[in-house]
């Protein structure tokens, strides 16, 4: 029994099913909420999509404290820093996650990325042959996907809710923010709380994580994204569109 009514033959979410949700849980807090969402089936079919980044371990472990059957989704792109493959790992038998790996299409990167180098002169082809893509196969058999984004990461996420529309999905998947309105100390103290192990490259000076060849180190006073894809115009990967309004 789902909660939101839909047809089966049309979109799964409209914008005023979003807007229902976001004011439905407003002021409710986040482990209540999010609870209330996965264990009362409203999202239909849910996955977690994670980088194992910096923050990563907050919205994981939450997850797998409501159910630790929910796909964790993990874009393998072959560009990945070893640190995180390894933090991945800890994380995964740490929480009991289900994780699922994809990959890029072996075709596909013969023909569009034989030597390994389009993210030097094509970061957003890289982006979308090594994570768009293979997202997308696979978020078709969902209904709604988390995603760990907060507000405080950059100006481009200030405004997201909680609950919006998948604007790459014409089938209106849900897209769920747990973490939105999060601030930094609200993160460090759930980590401490919780006894969560860090991404060992934070203490390097890379508050965000990504594929190894597009991150660089931030400096002091610096947006914590300023590190990714420094020097291009550019501050998503694709799978996430800039700029994206909220319904409310």
């Amino acid at each position: 029994m789902r909660a939101i009514d839909r047809i089966d033959t049309g979109p799964r979410f409209s914008e005023q099913d979003a807007i229902r949700l976001n004011r439905m849980f407003r002021g409710t807090e986040t482990e209540e909420w999010l609870r209330a969402v996965i264990e009362g089936n409203l999202a239909g079919d849910m996955a977690v999509v994670s980088s194992f980044g910096a923050e990563s371990a907050v919205l994981l472990h939450l997850i797998a404290q409501a159910d630790a059957t929910v796909p964790v989704l993990f874009l393998e792109t072959g560009k990945h820093f070893p640190e995180t493959l390894a933090y991945r790992d800890e994380l995964t038998d740490r929480l009991g996650l289900n994780r699922v790996d994809l990959y890029p299409e072996i075709a596909d990167l013969e023909t569009r990325d034989e030597s390994g180098l389009r993210w030097s002169y094509d970061p957003d082809g890289c982006c979308d042959l090594r994570k768009v893509r293979p997202l997308e196969k696979v978020l078709v058999n969902f209904d709604a996907s988390f995603t760990g984004r907060k507000a405080f990461q950059s100006a481009t996420r200030a405004n997201l809710p909680r609950f919006e529309i998948d604007t790459s999905d014409a089938q209106g998947r849900l897209k769920i923010n747990p973490l939105i309105d999060w601030s930094a100390d609200d993160i460090s103290a759930y980590f401490e709380t919780h006894d969560l192990p860090r991404h060992p490259l934070i203490e390097r000076g890379f508050p965000s994580i990504g594929c190894s060849p597009c991150t660089r180190q931030v400096g002091e006073g610096e947006d914590a994204r300023a590190g990714r894809w420094s020097g291009w115009d550019k501050v998503e990967c694709g799978i996430h569109k800039p700029g994206e309004e909220p319904f409310l």
